[in-house]
């Protein structure tokens, strides 16, 4: 294997364990699935870091990563989310916040790239959405609830203000969408 293909194995990983830790807190609804689950979880999430940090650090960034990384995470943060309504672990509203700023975002980087060949790097507050939102996720799963409820609500702040913060940053590609003034 060539060191270049590790960060995609990594990312292709991750999208791996989504089924298994689905699977895990489908069949078992014990404290015990659930610490499997929020082993899995977080040894997923430790890819999302690793596969950057190899890609930049070996320089062999790819349009597959790209593309793969940021949905990866993406399907595992909202799996996740997803499953912790089931177990009555997370208020469905605000999973649904997050989903829909998360749709959102990427529809903003979709035409950012498509207007104008902009790539909407992640900014400091979407990374602590991000960090917040794992991190909650983890903690919850492993029923310390205090610190997950905790980060559940920092993670809603960042996520909102994350959104918004790429959108009025973005705002000159909808200049003109509702007539001139």
């Amino acid at each position: 294997m060539k060191k270049e293909q590790i960060p995609n194995l990594l990312t292709i990983g991750r999208i791996l364990f989504i089924p298994i830790f689905i699977f895990i807190l489908t069949v078992g609804n014990s404290i015990e699935s659930h610490i499997v689950a929020a082993i899995i979880f977080a040894v997923a999430s430790i890819t999302d870091y690793l596969d950057g940090y190899l890609a930049r650090k070996w320089n062999v960034v790819s349009n597959f990563g790209k593309f793969a990384d940021p949905m990866a995470d993406k399907l595992l943060v909202m799996s996740a989310f997803i499953m912790l309504i089931e177990l009555g672990m997370a208020p469905a509203w605000i999973v649904a916040v997050i989903i829909c700023r998360e749709l959102a975002v990427t529809g903003l980087r979709l035409l950012l790239v498509e207007t104008g060949g902009t790539v909407l790097a992640a900014a400091m507050p979407g990374k602590i959405k991000t960090f917040s939102q794992m991190f909650a996720i983890i903690f919850l799963l492993l029923h310390w609830t205090l610190i997950g409820q905790v980060l559940f609500y920092v993670a809603l702040f960042f996520t909102i203000y994350s959104g918004y913060d790429y959108f009025k940053g973005s705002a000159y590609v909808f200049k003109g969408t509702f007539g001139s003034k």
